[in-house]
């Protein structure tokens, strides 16, 4: 009884939010309570869910808990409520390891990754830019108003690359490991931009990136001319609800039970690679 309560404690706060902003619940989010008690209940779980892995976004408690504010604007930017600025109007640069890591653990479900090559796309100018972009909806549901100048919008993060003969010539291929933007501001041409100021300044032979399926089945690399390859299988964690922190776990055998830990299966990632010289 106590993990239905749960489970619907968690849905109720959903629908609050929704209500709040005045919207009907969006029937392609799907709210994933933290109830599975062992390995086994999160394999079970992830069974009943896992066929719509894709298709519908999969708004998971442990993130809700951690992550509130990132996880509302994507489910208001889902509902086309959000701040709207064109990468035309910035630059991008070159940062450093600490200002990557601040923006994306406040920007990106991962956080930061161990990387090679860290850019930051901002703010130039200010013209053309659509904050609420819902006519119903005021404009101060977006944060573009509140941005000048300088300000930075987003940020990518790429790899060491990994070589290797072929041909008689060597390959070298890179991964694309984070991009995201400021919560409830969606850039416009910024991941193009990024992408395009990458290839000109390394010159990859190729370039591979992953979506995770609990929230896109990665639409936005096909339109970059990516091609999607095999998928990456899912990874179980444990979950700690005192502080809501993700743990991955490679023996589920090995577990040890404790009345704070739930498990959780996610649906894996869809592996995209974008062919510049190899194999064109």
């Amino acid at each position: 009884m106590a993990y239905i309560d749960e489970q619907e404690a968690f849905c109720r706060e959903i629908d609050t939010f929704y209500s709040a902003h005045g919207l009907e619940l969006d029937p392609i989010v799907m709210a994933v309570p933290m109830i599975a008690c062992t390995p086994e209940e999160a394999e079970a779980q992830n069974d009943g869910l896992k066929a719509f892995a894709g298709k519908a976004l999969f708004l998971v408690e442990d993130r809700w808990r951690s992550q509130r504010t990132m996880m509302e604007a994507r489910l208001l930017a889902h509902q086309h409520i959000f701040s709207q600025v064109y990468a035309r109007n910035c630059e991008i640069r070159r940062i450093d390891k600490p200002l990557a890591s601040a923006f994306l653990k406040a920007c990106h479900s991962y956080g930061d990754a161990s990387c090679r090559y860290r850019y930051g796309l901002f703010l130039k100018r200010r013209t053309g830019e659509k904050t609420g972009t819902r006519p119903d909806k005021p404009s101060d549901e977006g944060s573009a108003g509140l941005l000048v100048p300088g300000t930075l919008v987003a940020v990518s993060e790429f790899s060491s690359p990994r070589r290797w003969e072929k041909d008689g010539r060597r390959v070298s291929s890179y991964e694309w490991v984070r991009y995201a933007s400021l919560p409830g501001v969606r850039v416009e041409g910024g991941m193009g931009k990024m992408l395009k100021h990458f290839i000109e300044e390394v010159k990859p032979d190729d370039i591979m990136s992953y979506a995770d399926l609990e929230w896109s089945e990665g639409s936005v690399y096909s339109s970059l001319g990516f091609e999607r390859e095999e998928d990456k299988a899912a990874v179980l964690f444990r979950i700690d609800i005192r502080d809501w922190s993700r743990t991955p776990v490679r023996n589920p055998g090995d577990h040890v039970s404790n009345p704070y830990y739930r498990w959780y299966k996610n649906f894996g990632s869809a592996k995209y690679r974008l062919k510049l010289t190899v194999g064109k």
